[in-house]
């Protein structure tokens, strides 16, 4: 029996559910993808007492800050990997999603977290067959510069 062949629409609604409901710490902090476009990759979440770190000026934890980066980095670099594999079996795809993982994370903390909410972004510096590296920023409601980061993730 073969496997059906996804079009990109299809593996675009399967990386959202994977990202916003299959993984259950991007879930806990609330991530929700606002655009998932190649050149505009937007991820959205909103404060909440249980994401602060300092309690005596109700910042964002760091802890937060980098989960989000990285996790906007991962998503980054599977839709550069959706790019390389256009038409193929949803199946294919969950198999090289199920390799993926972060090599290395930077993160540089510009200013205290503070916001009604926060949006990361970020584009793919590189995306070759085995590693891609992405570069990230987190802003808050007021467009301010929270901090920003890069990641390398294996993707083959």
């Amino acid at each position: 029996m073969s496997q059906q062949l996804a079009d990109i629409d299809e593996l675009l609604k399967f990386v959202r559910m994977m990202y916003e409901e299959k993984i259950p710490f991007n879930k806990d902090l609330g991530m929700k993808i606002e655009s998932m476009e190649p050149d505009d990759i937007r991820i959205r979440f909103d404060m909440t007492d249980r994401l602060i770190g300092n309690y005596m000026r109700s910042v964002l934890h760091g802890g937060v800050i980098s989960s989000v980066l990285d996790a906007t980095g991962g998503l980054i670099a599977t839709i550069g990997l959706l790019e390389k594999m256009p038409e193929q079996p949803i199946e294919e795809f969950e198999k090289r999603f199920s390799r993926m993982g972060t090599i290395d994370l930077r993160i540089d903390f510009l200013r205290p977290g503070l916001g009604r909410y926060f949006i990361a972004s970020g584009s793919i510096m590189r995306s070759g067959r085995r590693v891609s590296v992405t570069r990230m920023a987190l802003h808050n409601d007021e467009d301010l510069l929270i901090a920003v980061g890069t990641g390398t993730y294996v993707v083959g």
